[in-house]
């Protein structure tokens, strides 16, 4: 069950920083406004602090998975719990790339926010405050549409999101050929 629903918060294109652009001018129903949205994914001195986290994706039978039903990465970490039994204000991003090769299929299950952009585009919009919410992504679906073609390598960021002190989950089951894991996105100074 959502607390907000609210889908359409991120532009379809990622910033040219490889970070979601916020597509409102004003506050929406769950987001303060663009200022506010812009943090998340920026360092900014005394609103956020950056961790480096190390996410798993076990392999089984040609398909790698990382399954949390309770993702808290930041328990007692950062600015603490706040009162909470677990830190449950934090953003995540993944960036890497991956190598289409015909056939990849992406399973995604998580809240609040997560959203999944593949060469630079929107592919997954889960966005809003919400319980677990699932999504598929079937690559040849879509792969004419966003323009990409097999045995070529391709961008994949994923940005989650969480807001609401209820749970966390975070589960991904692919059979992408991943072959650049570990990016770091630097931060550019403003």
């Amino acid at each position: 069950k959502a607390v907000a629903a609210e889908k359409g918060l991120v532009k379809s294109k990622l910033g040219a920083d490889r970070k979601p652009v916020f597509a409102h001018t004003d506050a929406t129903a769950t987001v303060s406004g663009p200022k506010s949205f812009d943090q998340w994914y920026r360092n900014v001195k005394g609103v956020n602090l950056p961790f480096v986290l190390d996410v798993f994706f076990a392999p089984e039978n040609g398909t790698t998975s990382f399954q949390s039903r309770a993702f808290f990465p930041l328990d007692g970490a950062g600015f603490g719990n706040q009162g909470n039994p677990h830190n449950f204000h934090f953003t995540t991003e993944i960036h890497t790339q991956f190598r289409y090769n015909g056939g990849e299929v992406l399973n995604f299950t998580g809240d609040d926010d997560v959203w999944i952009f593949i060469n630079n585009q929107l592919w997954v919009d889960l966005g809003d405050v919400h319980g677990a919410k699932s999504a598929t992504v079937d690559m040849d679906m879509k792969a004419s549409e966003v323009g990409i073609t097999k045995g070529q390598v391709y961008p994949f960021d994923m940005f989650q999101a969480e807001r609401h002190t209820s749970e966390s989950n975070f589960r991904a089951d692919t059979n992408l050929e991943f072959v650049d894991c570990g990016t770091i996105v630097p931060e550019v100074p403003k």
